[in-house]
């Protein structure tokens, strides 16, 4: 994402530049590994698209506590992306491994 808004940039006339650039979403990504969502807690702003990848050999999910997302089961390699619109507090687990836990905080 970063490369294409770069491209944008450079590509973009002056007077252009500043809006292709604030339209640009924030995304922040969380690693599924040895059974870990890593970073455990991203704090975000309400907007950011936030993808998950698993890394592991064994299935996981990204599951909601108020189910509000559901990555479904994500093989190796595999990635969830979804899109905070509003304010709170997003628990979240693996459905396959309950000891794995992680939590999205979003703000204004």
């Amino acid at each position: 994402m970063l490369a294409l808004t770069l491209v944008a940039y450079a590509s973009a006339s002056p007077a252009n530049q500043a809006r292709v650039l604030q339209t640009a979403e924030p995304a922040k990504e969380v690693l599924i590994q040895n059974f870990v969502f890593t970073p455990p807690s991203l704090t975000i702003p309400v907007g950011t698209t936030v993808t998950w990848t698993n890394e592991d050999q064994a299935q996981h999910t990204a599951t909601a506590d108020d189910k509000s997302f559901d990555s479904g089961p994500l093989a190796q390699g595999a990635s969830f992306s979804f899109t905070f619109t509003k304010e709170g507090t997003f628990p979240y687990i693996c459905t396959f491994h309950p000891n794995m836990v992680g939590t999205i905080i979003v703000t204004k």
